[in-house]
């Protein structure tokens, strides 16, 4: 089983490295000059002092030894420095992520604990009203754009009712997380209703699909429990397609949230990638891209590791 778990685990190396040189190959293209962001308007009058400071900067460097500079500097904790405000790219990431796993974290949770219940119970009581409102909810969570609900949700919870803070993390005074929980709520519900609706779904098709399979009509004719047949024998079955869902969810959440963040001023790395954006800071926009881009590999590799810890047939195969 280790070696089956390393052999998946050292795929991610060759992969990732092939994602940094297509991430930097795509920005370097771009018509982008950071010289022009660098030199203050004195040095730019000077064409030979623009000529100079390229020079130390390496940027008149090959395309290949600056990507080589740009990679070994990452393996050495350097991560760069940003071309609009000249901070370090790594303190800047210490800064922000924090935030945005916080509210990755809460939208997971949420999510999770919502779209698997209400999905069970709509597999048990298949029909019922509880199944229709379940299915309703689930077209209408994938269909609402994410950025409208957010608004909604302001717009009820915020402005009419004045419930919940407008948008921001912290508020003066805000010292523990039971302080900033309120400012919390309203972006983490706004993020979980899609992966709720998605989740709602797969687990009531997964559980229908489960409860249909003739070990379950021999564990009834056994006379075991329903309870026992629903959660030791039905769901168990059926936490393979509902795994693979919430493993690939979890860096969408990270690099997903950048409509979210925006729209409640929540200080992460999704208002960073778009602020970096406008303003044309590619080495935030390159680093940031290659920490998404990671994410999603090691969710990759998680959905490797579920899969054959649910199902002995895959690892041995």
């Amino acid at each position: 089983m280790c070696q089956y778990f390393v052999k998946k685990l050292l795929t991610i190396i060759p992969m990732l490295l092939a994602v940094s040189i297509m991430v930097f190959l795509a920005l370097e293209l771009m018509p982008i000059d950071p010289i022009n962001y660098l030199a203050s308007p004195d040095m730019a009058a000077n064409a030979q002092n623009l000529e100079a400071l390229r020079n130390k900067l390496g940027l008149n460097d090959p395309i290949w030894l600056r990507y080589i500079h740009w990679i070994g500097g990452m393996l050495h904790g350097d991560f760069g420095y940003s071309i609009v405000n000249g901070a370090k790219i790594g303190d800047l990431i210490a800064l922000k992520l924090p935030a945005t796993l916080e509210l990755a974290g809460a939208a997971l949770i949420l999510s999770t604990v919502m779209g698997i219940g209400i999905g069970l119970i709509s597999s048990i009581r298949q029909n019922s009203i509880i199944d229709y409102i379940g299915r309703v909810f689930g077209v209408i969570g994938n269909s609402i754009p994410q950025f409208f609900f957010g608004i909604v949700v302001i717009q009820l919870f915020s402005i009419k009712l004045g419930w919940l803070p407008l948008g921001g993390r912290v508020n003066p005074g805000d010292v523990t997380f039971w302080d900033r929980l309120p400012n919390l709520a309203l972006p983490a519900f706004t993020m979980a209703i899609a992966m709720t609706a998605t989740l709602l779904r797969y687990t009531r098709n997964s559980m229908l699909d489960v409860l249909n399979k003739d070990y379950i009509k021999t564990a009834r004719s056994k006379g075991i429990p329903e309870w026992k047949v629903y959660t030791k024998h039905a769901f168990r079955n059926s936490l393979g397609p509902v795994l693979v869902i919430l493993c690939f969810r979890l860096p969408m959440l990270v690099g997903g949230s950048v409509v979210i963040e925006n729209i409640f001023a929540w200080p992460g790395i999704g208002s960073t990638l778009l602020q970096a954006v406008s303003a044309n800071d590619y080495p935030v926009i390159m680093m940031i891209t290659l920490m998404i881009a990671a994410a999603i590999l090691l969710a990759s590799f998680l959905v490797d590791v579920m899969t054959a810890l649910l199902d002995p047939r895959i690892r041995f195969s």
